[in-house]
């Protein structure tokens, strides 16, 4: 009896060791497979995080340099919006004392450029200095072919000063267009 006892005490303990071997390496595989669960979220979520931060980084940049931007974007003219171009050219004769139209606008072919007829009126000194401006403006400009010519004179005044009228005729060509 006392084997039978011995013999029973020795298979409890054996089953009892097999079951807790079998729960252990259960509970380890399951910790296992939480960890590289978890590991696989951490990196998920500080792919995410990284992300973000760069997005406001990003965006932070952007606000730094808008006005940089918004001053580079007047340099280049886009088919849609020409308009500014032309009305910026006829701005800038009246503020040195001549008359200025636009009379052409052709689209080069290939993307090479906007062509603008201009024709202006005024005192010599008047369209120099409106061509000044004109080479001085935001845009980037070529002059293809300019044409002056005097067409008379004019009485100023009550002393009766004579002077000249002149008329000039440019071809410019809008080398910072965007079709």
């Amino acid at each position: 009896m006392q084997r039978n006892l011995v013999l029973l005490s020795i298979s409890f303990s054996v089953i009892f060791f097999t079951i807790s071997l079998f729960s252990f390496s259960f509970f380890n595989r399951e910790i296992d497979n939480n960890k590289r669960e978890f590991k696989l979220d951490w990196e998920e979520w500080h792919k995410e995080a990284v992300r973000r931060d760069e997005m406001r980084t990003l965006d932070s940049s952007v606000k730094l340099i808008e006005k940089e931007r918004a001053e580079l974007d007047t340099h280049f003219a886009k088919s849609s919006d020409i308009v500014p171009l032309l009305n910026t050219i006829e701005s800038l004769a009246p503020k040195v004392g001549a008359k200025a139209e636009v009379t052409s606008v052709d689209i080069l072919n290939y993307n090479m450029g906007l062509l603008v007829g201009v024709k202006a009126s005024g005192t010599f000194a008047g369209l120099y200095k409106f061509m000044t401006l004109l080479e001085n403006s935001p845009y980037e400009l070529e002059f293809l072919s300019m044409q002056i010519s005097k067409e008379g004179g004019v009485t100023i005044g009550i002393k009766n000063v004579v002077s000249a009228k002149w008329s000039l005729f440019l071809k410019i060509k809008l080398l910072s267009f965007i079709p």
